[in-house]
């Protein structure tokens, strides 16, 4: 892991998430980009839609200058900086950045979204999620000594997510972490007898190569809750889920597990784009 890229809005929620790029940076040997996009700011939006080239010139220069002391933290000192200030309006244009730049993780904080606007808003973390090929993470609180030792991979154990278990499973390398997978069984979605769960869970090991594996089968009303209430069994740092990152209406329709849970989670949430 060599770059990672932190969307700042200038929030304290932002800077959650500095912090933990920040001591991930130190773990590996990587750089940061740190990207803010004025076309999407609160006090952007609130003067008009539409920038003119001469206000998107002074609201870059604005924020060029409250990068000087958003970076100024001794949590940063010692690590290479780069400064994006773009006037992007779409969160898919991070995905953009994230190629050009070699970014191998993107680290955002949220403060989640409910109600509402989470039905026809949503997060701004949420709409990271669902249109990022690179994992992403979500982080919703202050962690000052983020360190990444047990990692929970929840997934259906579904052909398609083979090669998001290669990923979190080679990070897992990389941080020397432990991984523990879970497979949430539920009496409504997909509902599984015991053999039928361990015939499945046998054919994706052994479409992943894997010979020597433990998968918890853990039962709950909802994948969601599933996951949710699995975290709180023992001392997790972070949470690893395989998301679709579906789009428009059948978004809408069928909704995303890896997106509600980056939404609703406090422990911190990597997504891993299938």
């Amino acid at each position: 892991m060599k770059h990672i890229l932190v969307p700042v809005d200038f929030s304290k929620h932002s800077a959650y998430a500095l912090e933990v790029a920040a001591g991930i940076t130190r773990q590996q040997k990587a750089d940061i980009t740190v990207i803010h996009m004025i076309g999407i700011s609160e006090a952007v939006i609130a003067e008009e839609e539409f920038l003119e080239y001469e206000e998107a010139k002074y609201f870059m220069g604005l924020a060029k200058q409250r990068f000087k002391s958003f970076l100024d933290k001794p949590y940063l000192k010692g690590i290479v900086i780069h400064k994006i200030v773009q006037n992007y309006k779409v969160f898919s244009e991070l995905n953009h950045v994230a190629k050009e730049q070699n970014i191998d993780l993107i680290v955002m904080g949220s403060h989640g979204s409910t109600g509402f606007n989470e039905i026809f808003i949503g997060s701004n973390a949420e709409k990271v999620v669902r249109t990022s090929d690179v994992p992403v993470l979500i982080i919703k609180q202050q962690n000052s000594d983020f360190r990444i030792k047990n990692i929970l991979f929840g997934c259906s154990f579904s052909e398609d997510m083979v090669l998001a278990y290669r990923k979190v499973k080679s990070m897992a390398q990389k941080f020397s972490a432990k991984l523990k997978l879970v497979y949430i069984n539920t009496p409504f979605e997909d509902f599984l007898s015991t053999p039928e769960a361990e015939k499945r869970i046998a054919d994706f090991m052994s479409k992943a190569q894997e010979t020597n594996y433990k998968v918890e089968i853990y039962n709950d009303y909802t994948v969601e809750n599933g996951l949710l209430n699995f975290t709180k069994t023992e001392k997790f740092d972070l949470l690893a889920l395989p998301t679709h990152g579906r789009k428009g209406l059948a978004h809408f329709l069928l909704g995303s597990i890896g997106e509600d849970i980056a939404n609703h989670a406090k422990l911190p949430v990597m997504t891993l784009k299938i």
